[in-house]
């Protein structure tokens, strides 16, 4: 199945690194005209710079409101439209149980991996999809619909991106589809005090054997943002080497 994007235009959150970035190389490489976006001009400009097509960047941090909707309007005046807007960028400040996070950590946590979905699809179909229609795809987590001892609160805000992906779904269409991936555990810079520690041992646990890679998120995405997902609103897809239903060994 030959899935293309040409004619499309992309903005890509948190595309800097790890599983952004390969989703935005993803999309360049199927056609699509891209705006990649994170905190860190360096980095974006780095990784633009590996991708093939045309890729521009516009540094912007996800939580900033300010920010967000000047990196979208830059995207429709720069490459002429928005089709597919990816809220990828996420942040875990605090590792521990519920009863010992602050409120300001937890308040970050919701501005970028929770509100910041709300705010730029906001922003994306006041500036084009309204009019044009378009796809919207959230990365959300297996976390949101699991319990773990260390990231408690960043899965709450996983399970919120999962309902509000259903919400936006229902209020959009059938303009504009919004979909969800949710990975399990990926070997991420993010997720390097997961994994890096015991991949092995994790990896043996899982049906398929071994932890995700960023390109096996931005596959599902790329099937997600294309034509040949046109039927699809509203789904969670997981991707997960399956991690939610465990080994049989």
């Amino acid at each position: 199945m030959d899935l293309r994007l040409d004619g499309k235009v992309a903005l890509v959150t948190g595309a800097s690194r790890g599983i952004g970035r390969a989703i935005a190389a993803a999309y360049a490489e199927a056609g699509a005209k891209v705006m990649i976006s994170s905190r860190k001009e360096d980095a974006l400009k780095e990784a633009a710079s590996t991708m093939a097509g045309e890729v521009e960047w516009f540094a912007a941090n996800a939580g900033d409101e300010d920010a967000a909707a000047a990196c979208v309007q830059a995207t429709v005046d720069r490459l002429g439209g928005l089709d597919i807007l990816v809220n990828n960028a996420a942040t875990n400040p605090y590792m521990g149980p519920l009863v010992g996070i602050d409120k300001s950590r937890a308040d970050k946590t919701v501005q970028v991996n929770q509100w910041a979905i709300v705010s730029w699809t906001q922003l994306a179909w006041r500036a084009a999809m309204e009019e044009r229609g378009g796809a919207v795809v959230n990365v959300a987590s297996i976390g949101g619909m699991s319990v773990e001892p260390s990231i408690g609160y960043y899965n709450v805000t996983k399970a919120a991106v999962i309902h509000l992906t259903k919400q936006l779904a229902n209020e959009l269409g059938p303009k504009v589809r919004v979909n969800a991936v949710a990975p399990g555990l990926v070997k991420t810079d993010m997720a390097r005090a997961l994994w890096e520690p015991a991949e092995e041992r994790i990896a043996s646990r899982l049906p398929l054997r071994r932890l995700g890679e960023p390109e096996d998120i931005a596959n599902a995405a790329l099937f997600l943002a294309s034509d040949r997902a046109s039927w699809i609103t509203g789904h969670t897809m997981v991707i997960d080497g399956g991690a939610l239903i465990g080994s049989s060994f």
